[in-house]
């Protein structure tokens, strides 16, 4: 049996599983509805920008904000500061707790002040390592220069709205967090419509979108920070005991957490050599990938994340195990069919979305080789996150960073060997094939740590997720041969009712196939969506009394 969750009182109230669930449920809303403002937001951008110069000098200089992101926000910040803050609120108090959280914003701010200064100081230099293929004049570069010290001080939001996602989602709640990309998404697609036109460099407005998005961002987390009591006034106690946990957890998770980032980085400034447009094309194929990612993959890591960490702080390694168990099941058996829809369903999907105005037949198809080698890969992309809960959630960080290496290393050695057959599906191809990798590691190290930790459940769980996968990817890629293909190539508006018909029935297939295979995912799903729609109807006869 499962324990429960504690509610705010200290009172139980859900099973973990069930809890987790719920958690993953409201952020794979939340996510959803910002994939979905985010493929709005690139539609504007490729139809307004396509996939040239001025187009890969943006996404190069939003990458190097975005990586930072990742190093020192959610990929460190918040897995750092989530366990060591758990452990306060369940072993001390929850005064503590949120003293250690004002602490921890105070030098928090001042670092990322400092950071963003450096950042637009040393710009020019940040794009010649992040875009060596760009040279170090010229248009393309100075451009790219310019975009990149606009956006710089988003690390400075974004980590902030960072903190108070880990503040809130220790303490479960998950809707605001989950919510705040929507408003980057509203930024961007704001700059590039409502200022880009008024621009002499038209690309401009939509950096100036990145920072209003951002601030937005944050503005929407304080109310909900303070609701919960946290003060937002400056404490400088740098001597404070728990900093120096954190700090120590968080320097290598700088790396560890974040080599998904990295290894795109390594795609980028190898893609800066290949042809123009290559660096467009690997973002426009991962903006798609991302879609089922942010969905599942992360919903279900940041609800575990908490859960995972109070059962380490209470040393109950039996229900961390059941924890982690249940995470992983539920991330794989979502990902394998979208794995799969992407590889047999990416061309529609692709040419839906993205071919319109300065985006061409030749860039929906280049773009479609880089999704194809990145769908492979979705299943790892997925599983890392779970895994790297659970090593954060442990209070390791070590183990993640040697294999981050492991897997840093392979994903260089693999984009040499194939960006020249390959092009930019090469690297593509080079990323999937190393998160793979980094998956397998982690997965070995953690038995070797924690031998009691049994992951037999998700290898049962993957099996029939697989036959399921099968025989709706069989069933899918039959009905697009025979007959969806020169259906959806009448027009604009077949190839969306062709798109959306086929994915409809691609998960109709696929649920079907899990549940006579007897996957338990299905149960556990159909639970969790019976009690949110009780729990609805009595909000409707409450509020009509």
């Amino acid at each position: 049996m499962s324990t429960s969750l504690r509610d705010k009182k200290g009172n139980t109230s859900v099973p973990d599983s069930e809890g987790i669930t719920r958690a993953a449920g409201t952020v794979g809303f939340f996510t959803f509805l910002s994939r979905v403002l985010g493929l709005i937001r690139d539609m504007v951008i490729a139809a307004l920008f396509g996939s040239g110069m001025v187009a890969d000098a943006f996404f190069v200089a939003f990458r190097i904000p975005n990586l930072l992101r990742r190093l020192f926000a959610e990929g460190s910040l918040t897995i750092a500061f989530i366990p060591v803050f758990t452990e306060y609120l369940n072993r001390k108090s929850r005064a503590e707790a949120l003293e250690l959280a004002r602490v921890t914003l105070t030098i928090l701010s001042l670092i990322l002040v400092l950071v963003s200064i450096t950042g637009i100081l040393l710009a020019p230099w940040i794009v010649r390592i992040q875009a060596f293929g760009f040279g170090g004049a010229g248009a393309k570069y100075e451009l790219t220069v310019l975009l990149t010290r606009i956006t710089f001080p988003y690390i400075l939001l974004i980590s902030i709205v960072a903190f108070f996602m880990g503040i809130l989602n220790s303490l479960k709640h998950f809707a605001a967090p989950a919510a705040a990309p929507i408003l980057l998404n509203v930024g961007i697609i704001g700059g590039a419509v409502l200022i880009s036109p008024h621009l002499k460099e038209p690309i401009v407005g939509v950096a100036i979108g990145v920072i209003i998005g951002g601030i937005l961002q944050v503005l929407l987390q304080v109310p909900w920070a303070k609701r919960e009591g946290m003060s937002l006034r400056p404490k400088w106690n740098p001597s404070h005991p728990a900093l120096r946990r954190i700090g120590v957890l968080m320097v290598p998770a700088v790396f560890g957490s974040a080599v998904y980032q990295l290894n795109q980085f390594i795609g980028t400034l190898l893609a800066s050599f290949l042809p123009e447009g290559s660096i467009s094309w690997l973002y426009y194929a991962d903006r798609i990938v991302q879609f089922p990612l942010g969905i599942f993959g992360i919903a279900i890591s940041t609800a575990a994340l908490p859960t995972l960490s109070e059962h380490m702080a209470l040393d109950n390694i039996s229900e961390f195990s059941n924890t982690l168990n249940h995470a992983l099941r539920m991330v794989f058996f979502i990902t394998l069919p979208a794995l799969v829809g992407l590889l047999v369903l990416g061309q529609p999907i692709v040419k839906l979305i993205y071919q319109r105005g300065a985006f061409d037949v030749y860039a929906s198809s280049m773009t479609y080789k880089a999704l194809v080698f990145y769908a492979i890969g979705l299943w790892a992309f997925s599983g890392i996150r779970v895994m790297v809960s659970a090593f954060y959630a442990m209070q390791d960080t070590k183990t993640p960073v040697i294999v981050a290496v492991c897997a840093l290393v392979a994903n260089l050695i693999l984009s040499l060997l194939l960006m020249g057959p390959m092009k930019h599906a090469g690297l593509a191809l080079a990323l999937s094939c190393a998160s793979g990798i980094q998956f397998i590691l982690l997965v070995f190290t953690l038995k070797r740590k924690a031998p009691q930790i049994s992951l037999v459940p998700v290898v049962s769980s993957v099996l029939k997720s697989s036959a399921a996968t099968v025989v709706m990817g069989l069933c899918l890629y039959l009905v697009k041969t025979n007959w969806g293909s020169t259906y959806m190539a009448k027009s604009s508006v077949h190839l969306l009712l062709g798109v959306a018909a086929s994915v409809m029935a691609g998960a109709l297939l696929y649920f079907i196939a899990a549940k006579l295979v007897g996957c338990t995912e299905m149960g556990e799903l159909i639970g969790i969506l019976r009690v949110r729609s009780h729990r609805i109807q009595s909000r409707k006869l409450r509020a009509g009394k």
